[in-house]
């Protein structure tokens, strides 16, 4: 008997390299990904800085796992939604670092989310 797929929604909410909140997200998503799991990424207030393209964490020393973003499409996880709010408010364009990202209004953003049968914030 196979088991359904449960549907869940990380948000994450936390700057990339302030707390390993950014990175911590990534990995969860991606261990959900690898057993098949409905999961949908949500970008939104400071975490909508993980999706800057050509960031160089290097140089406050640390590693850039922001390269795994590039993954996703191998663990089936397509559904990625950034707050169009949170854009604005910090000035950036939408110019993503992966494809395939969809900018959301806040109550867009809010309904796409409460979708879902679990939701993880980081």
């Amino acid at each position: 008997m196979s088991q359904a797929k449960k549907s869940v929604a990380i948000v994450n909410a936390s700057a990339p390299f302030s707390t390993a909140n950014a990175k911590d997200s990534l990995d969860v998503a991606l261990i959900f990904g690898s057993y098949e799991q409905a999961i949908s990424l949500y970008f939104q207030g400071d975490g909508v800085y993980q999706l800057i393209p050509k960031q160089q964490p290097e140089f406050i020393q640390q590693k850039d796992f922001l390269k795994t973003l590039a993954a996703l499409t191998f663990y089936d996880i397509e559904n990625i939604y950034v707050c169009q709010h949170s854009l604005t408010e910090r000035g950036l364009a939408n110019d993503f670092s992966i494809e395939n990202v969809a900018v959301l209004n806040r109550v867009e953003f809010s309904k796409s989310l409460h979708q879902h049968q679990s939701i993880l914030r980081f």
